[in-house]
């Protein structure tokens, strides 16, 4: 890696981002509680923070000294949500604490590829912020890779109509990316256990995101449910 974000970058090779989400109906949704939990990932020995939204971006950065990548989720007329859709949301993040900022470079949401380079400069020069891309295909993380962006994600993948078949989590995309081109890879999207946290490593993944399986305690208490009433008398 060479360039402004090199040392932001090298802080987080190998190590564990944790993302700290909930969704609105979710009883933990709110900056302060998102805020707990990445104290406590901090203190367990996360090497950075994923957070959605400016209000939890800046509550974070209050508690924590790890680096954020600031994400905001907009809904989109179709009812998709999109990923860091604009300019403004990327600023959004940045103001309220984000050293990096993470949107999706799958083709679904952004087709013009000129378009999403143009907003991976102005992030990176006018914000002064790296840029991770999140994608879900091969083809996306080359583009991404040659529009710009500084980190290339697979956290996309299973999410977007081509993708809706591939594997949990998606290792070989983890290990296709890592050969097809020059950024660093992070692994993020349906890893669930540590074994496969680790994994993904040994696949080639530069650093790894987790959210659900850490920090959203309805779903991990709903998998035990599931598993204890498939026996129960």
């Amino acid at each position: 890696m060479t360039g402004p974000h090199d040392e932001l970058l090298r802080g987080l090779r190998g190590g564990l981002i944790v993302s700290c989400q909930a969704r609105p109906d979710d009883p933990l949704h709110g900056p302060e509680i998102m805020a707990a939990m990445a104290a406590a990932a901090e203190q367990a020995g996360a090497v950075g923070i994923r957070a959605n939204g400016p209000a939890d971006v800046a509550a974070i950065r209050r508690r924590t000294r790890l680096p954020i990548i600031g994400i905001l989720k907009v809904a989109g007329p179709d009812g998709r949500t999109v990923i860091t859709p604009d300019f403004a949301s990327a600023r959004a993040v940045c103001d309220a604490g984000a050293a990096i900022v993470a949107l999706s470079a799958a083709r679904i949401d952004r087709p013009d590829q000129a378009a999403l380079a143009a907003l991976i400069r102005r992030i990176r020069v006018e914000l002064g912020a790296a840029v991770m891309a999140d994608c879900a295909t091969v083809a996306e993380g080359m583009g991404a890779a040659a529009a710009g962006a500084d980190l290339v994600a697979t956290t996309l993948s299973g999410y977007t109509p081509e993708t809706a078949d591939r594997p949990a989590p998606d290792l070989d995309l983890v290990r296709a990316l890592a050969t097809a081109q020059g950024r660093p890879v992070v692994a993020e999207g349906r890893i669930a256990t540590p074994e496969q946290a680790a994994a993904a490593l040994r696949a080639g993944a530069f650093a790894v995101v987790v959210g659900t399986a850490i920090t959203n305690p309805r779903a991990i208490a709903a998998r035990f449910v599931t598993a204890l009433a498939a026996v129960s008398p």
